[in-house]
Parts: C-alpha cells; structure tokens; sequence
C-alpha cells in the first residue's frame, strides 16, 4: 500500500525524474570530444546514447501515449541521417542541443503523463513488434520508459568509468 496522499502518478514520476537525473549527472563535466567518443566496440556514444533517449521519450509518450507525430528542430544546423535500426548511437549535432533536446522532450513527456489517466487506452502505435506482453496504457508506458531509462544509465556509467575513471554519479 502506498503513502497517503502519493499518488501512482508521483511515483511513476519520481522514479522517471531519477534516472533522467542519473543520465544528465553521469555526463556532466565530459567535454565535447568525451561525449562523441565511443569507448564500447558497439560503437555508441554517450550523447548518441542521450539522443537516443530522447527519441525514446518522444516515441513512447508523444507517438504511443498521445498519437501525435513528434518533430525535431534543429538549430545547430546539423542533419539527421536516414534512421537506421542497426547503427550505433552516435550523432554530429552539439551536445548542448542534443542535452536540451533531451530535456525538452522530457518536459513533453511529463506533460502528458501529468494530463492522462495512467489507465488511458493508447492511440498511436510504435510500430515494432513487441514480443513478451500487450502494450495497454499509460502506466506501461512510464513503466517501460523508467526502464529504458535505467538501463541506458547504466550503460553512460560504464562508458564514464571507461572516459574518466569516474563512478558512482547521480542521484542514486
């Protein structure tokens, strides 16, 4: 039973806020190089990796949740290549724009987790097979979007130990 007064809501949001903060914490203090630099035979980047993540906010809450069509303006003047599902997550963009990015997204998000019911009926599709369990609303958007976020978190925290030597960087 949860405490009086919190709703599922807050809490699915304070868990969401917590990883975001945990992948802004572990790159802070990496310069440009750091951030386009990939450590991990895979080949990804840190802010490929945090671009990545905003493509996921934007797919999932405002694609998924809301069944809008998210859209990206840059201002740095760099353009995206064709999306390619196989490729590591790198980007040339400036990693001031892909942070904000980032943040902006997630502002977006929030808004609609914050103005749907968790139970709320999804309208739009993701369009990748999903193969263990129905995607059914909102909660198992947030749910999932905690998830991924945690997972890439941990991911930045490696590649940080692997840039700078650093750990343990975040809220948690």
């Amino acid at each position: 039973m949860g405490e009086p007064g919190i709703s599922e809501v807050d809490r699915l949001q304070y868990f969401l806020d917590q990883q975001r903060q945990a992948v802004l914490a572990i790159i802070e203090g990496l310069d440009e190089a750091q951030l386009h630099a990939a450590v991990l035979p895979s080949g990804w980047t840190p802010i490929g990796l945090v671009l990545h993540l905003a493509g996921a906010e934007a797919m999932w809450f405002q694609r998924v949740a809301a069944g809008t069509q998210p859209t990206v303006t840059w201002t740095d003047g760099v353009v995206d290549p064709p999306y390619d599902p196989d490729a590591a997550f790198v980007t040339q963009h400036d990693s001031a724009a892909v942070i904000e990015h980032y943040r902006a997204q997630c502002r977006i998000s929030d808004e609609i987790l914050r103005s749907r019911g968790l139970d709320t009926s999804l309208p739009g599709q993701h369009g990748i097979p999903w193969p263990d369990e129905p995607i059914t609303d909102l909660r198992w958007v947030a749910l999932h979007l905690i998830e991924e976020t945690a997972r890439h978190a941990g991911h930045l925290d490696a590649a940080r130990e692997l840039l700078d030597g650093r750990t343990g960087l975040g809220p948690r």
